[in-house]
């Protein structure tokens, strides 16, 4: 019974808060780290990164988008950036490669 209490206390404390950012870690990390965060997490879930998806929010008025390296005009286009940034609910982005390096932060 002991063992089943063990493994199950072990699942809870690991197994549950590897996909998400801990609230203590999450205060000292950069929005860059954030993304690059992000973008690992969706790489491990096996995203297909060559299309440059948005990964969405990091924190308030900042997106984390992928982007093509070299970066080409599909980068730029509006219809692929993401929508937050694009419908004004979001100011700034950070750019990564489809394997998580930074290209810019603005």
């Amino acid at each position: 019974m002991k063992a089943i209490a063990l493994a199950l206390a072990l699942f809870l404390l690991f197994g549950c808060a590897q996909d998400r950012i801990v609230p203590d870690e999450d205060a000292a990390m950069s929005v860059v780290q954030k993304c690059q965060l992000k973008c690992s997490m969706a790489e491990k879930k096996g995203a297909d990164m060559s299309p440059g998806p948005c990964l969405g929010a990091v924190e308030a008025d900042w997106v984390c988008d992928v982007a093509h390296v070299p970066r080409t005009s599909a980068d730029d286009l509006p219809e692929n950036q993401c929508a937050d940034f694009r419908e004004g609910r979001a100011h700034h982005f950070v750019e990564v490669t489809p394997d998580c390096q930074l290209i810019r932060e603005v």
